[in-house]
């Protein structure tokens, strides 16, 4: 199952593994093509180029394979869509849910990228 964005896709739980052994910085962001989710995509579409040390990837909230982001401790508690988390080294360093302002995402990524 796959968002229609300009994003890479996560597609199962094992590609997500893969990526976050291979690229230092990740940030994925979880969820449907719903007016909250959408212009989450649509920033990180337009950040790519601007964090080129950061690996920008979507994931189908509605996949069996999402429950590899849902199951995190750092998103348990969410209720609003997107979950959007940040990895660095493979671990989570930040997670938000629902919609974020461009300001909001870029703020986060100065902190756990470049701070």
């Amino acid at each position: 199952m796959k968002l229609a964005t300009n994003l890479k896709h996560i597609v199962t739980a094992d590609e997500l593994r893969q990526i976050l052994s291979e690229n230092e910085n990740v940030m994925v962001c979880c969820g449907r093509m719903g007016p909250m989710c959408i212009p989450v995509y649509a920033t990180m579409e337009e950040l790519e180029s601007e964090y080129e040390n950061v690996a920008f990837y979507d994931m189908a909230f509605d996949s069996p394979e999402a429950g590899i982001i849902k199951s995190l401790p750092e998103c348990r508690t969410f209720r609003g869509l997107p979950f959007t988390v940040y990895y660095k080294n493979g671990q989570v360093v930040k997670a938000t849910a629902s919609i974020q302002t461009k300001e909001q995402i870029t703020t986060i990524l100065n902190d756990v990228y470049e701070g």
